[in-house]
């Protein structure tokens, strides 16, 4: 079979996360030439026996330790000189993982490290285009379908779930609003306890329900952002 030579396909992962009411991403300092010790995405070569999806979920199982990591395509990077150091072409999941203590100890043992998206510093080659379009990608979802499954605890308040809304479009939601517009899309189970932390009263804690649909043909929220 004829092969074109020169050409390398590689994956990037532009993984979110969220904590202390900010939405995160992961970044490693490159460890080779061009652009050895700045920002990266989390990437990897596509081996010919996998498919480019088998490759992504390598790439994040062996960065954070976990498996089944919610991810999504965001679009084929292609431009010829993109990467200095040759004809690279890049295909760009995003990915949704909660950080906890635990992988935390996993992603810092391969030198990575949580960074708040808002305050995104310079990345190699193209990976800023790659975040943007991305986050673009990860906001439009969330007007259609309720974010959070994978970012909050299995069991959160509506002041949690609003306060990941408020970090993933950068905006506030009203509270009254929000949470009518939350409980309308009767995926969400409450549950017959109360988090105390934050007042005497109390909130109480809410699950996604295991067998509720959480996709909507129309648009949940309206955000300019």
């Amino acid at each position: 079979m004829y092969q074109h030579e020169g050409i390398l396909i590689t994956v990037d992962c532009i993984v979110f996360g969220y904590e202390d009411d900010l939405l995160k991403i992961l970044l490693f300092k490159r460890w080779i030439e061009p652009s050895k010790d700045q920002l990266s995405l989390l990437g990897g070569w596509v081996n010919k026996n996998e498919s480019v999806d088998d490759a992504s979920r390598r790439v994040l199982q062996t960065i954070t330790g976990l498996e089944n990591i919610y991810m999504e395509m965001v679009d084929v990077f292609s431009e010829v000189h993109r990467d200095p150091g040759g004809r690279v072409i890049s295909i760009a999941y995003y990915a949704l993982m909660p950080i906890t203590e635990e992988n935390k100890k996993v992603v810092e043992s391969h030198s990575a490290e949580w960074y708040p998206v808002h305050e995104m510093p310079e990345l190699i080659f193209d990976h800023n285009q790659m975040l943007e379009q991305a986050l673009s990608k990860l906001r439009s979802n969330a007007t259609t379908s309720l974010i959070g499954k994978q970012l909050l605890p299995k069991r959160f308040t509506l002041l949690q779930l609003r306060k990941l809304y408020n970090a993933i479009f950068q905006v506030e939601f009203d509270p009254g609003n929000f949470r009518k517009k939350v409980l309308s899309l009767k995926v969400l189970e409450q549950l017959d306890i109360k988090d105390t932390s934050e007042s005497k009263k109390g909130a109480y804690f809410y699950r996604f329900k295991e067998d509720g649909s959480n996709d909507n043909n129309n648009q949940i929220f309206k955000v300019d952002y």
